[in-house]
């Protein structure tokens, strides 16, 4: 069986470090996350809550704050409960095992509403005929010479061409 999920959005809220009656440090946070959407479409936002524990809930309530935009790596955890009118109650969350960065450290443009939560805007890039760099480390990744482009960039070619680039 397999219970993984991956998520990159904003935090809605200042996340807050709790300890528990047994001094373990918890935090729990809700992270905006958009939905693909297509032309025309109304962008819409789920708000997913979270939780992390130890280290984890230390690092978040650390460096993150309201508006920084996170990645995070966990499982989806399901927790059933009676509230206060003994009616049964259900509490899906995602239990971060591991959380990182996912924007640099002087993006510091946080939006000022739940509304405008999201991803940033997808890099439009096309490949360059440029070839990989090598390194000097050989474990490091190869640099493929991505750039930006446009359509002014390429040329057409005919179907009567017997030799094609490719």
């Amino acid at each position: 069986m397999l219970n993984r999920v991956i998520l990159m959005g904003r935090l809605t809220a200042d996340p807050e470090l709790r300890k528990t009656a047994s001094d373990l440090s918890v935090t729990s946070f809700t992270l905006a996350v958009d939905r693909n959407y297509g032309k025309g479409a109304d962008r819409q936002t789920d708000f997913i809550n979270c939780v992390a524990w130890r280290q984890t809930a230390e690092f978040i309530s650390r460096y993150f704050s309201k508006g920084k935009l996170m990645a995070l790596e966990g499982s989806i955890q399901v927790r059933n409960y009676v509230d206060k009118n003994d009616n049964k109650r259900q509490a899906v969350e995602v239990l971060v095992d591991q959380a990182f960065f996912a924007e640099s450290k002087g993006a510091s443009s946080a939006p000022s509403a739940v509304d405008d939560f999201g991803p940033p805007p997808p890099a439009s890039r096309s490949y360059s005929s440029a070839a990989p760099t090598a390194s000097s480390n050989p474990s490091a990744p190869a640099n493929f010479g991505y750039s930006s482009g446009a359509a002014e960039d390429f040329e057409e070619v005919s179907d009567d061409e017997e030799d094609l680039p490719f």
